[in-house]
């Protein structure tokens, strides 16, 4: 398998910013010039997936299969009252193959440049993919398990 990357992630933020505030931050993503006619039919979205190669994990981060949702660290949860669990249940950077899906909006188009809100991507970070997210992609009705209802209730999120 080989994938190549369409673009690359600029940013000013910190890794630290991104890693704890990164909803309101904004970035651009530079598409490489031999895909920016790729770009075209795209302005007119409000949102798009990003796809990345998370090019900053460790390769002990690829080997684990369970971890604790840390991202709640930052919601005043302490690292042992955070349950151990599946990658596949959480939107954690470890994981198999170091590929991450950020929804974000986007704000202006220039040229071969896109400048996005709520990027959770560092600076430099290989952009493999860019999809527009459409209304039909929406789901109304969904269910959540029980265990992340009560961590977000516990975090004050509803």
């Amino acid at each position: 398998m080989q994938l190549k990357p369409v673009g690359v992630v600029h940013t000013k933020s910190t890794d630290e910013q991104i890693r704890l505030e990164h909803e309101d931050l904004e970035a651009e993503v530079e598409v490489y010039p031999e895909y920016a006619e790729g770009l075209d039919g795209l302005s007119g979205f409000s949102h798009i997936f990003i796809l990345a190669y998370l090019h900053k994990l460790r390769p002990d981060q690829m080997a684990v299969l369970r971890v604790k949702p840390r991202r709640l660290l930052t919601k005043g949860f302490r690292i042992d009252e955070l349950p151990l669990m599946g990658v596949f249940a959480l939107s954690s950077p470890s994981r198999p193959n170091p590929l991450g899906l950020s929804l974000v909006e986007l704000l202006k188009i220039d040229g071969r440049y896109l400048t996005v809100k709520g990027l959770d991507y560092f600076d430099g970070t290989p952009v493999l993919d860019i999809k527009p997210y459409k209304g039909h992609y929406r789901v109304d009705t969904f269910r959540e398990p029980d265990w992340y209802s009560s961590l977000r209730k516990m975090a004050g999120e509803f």
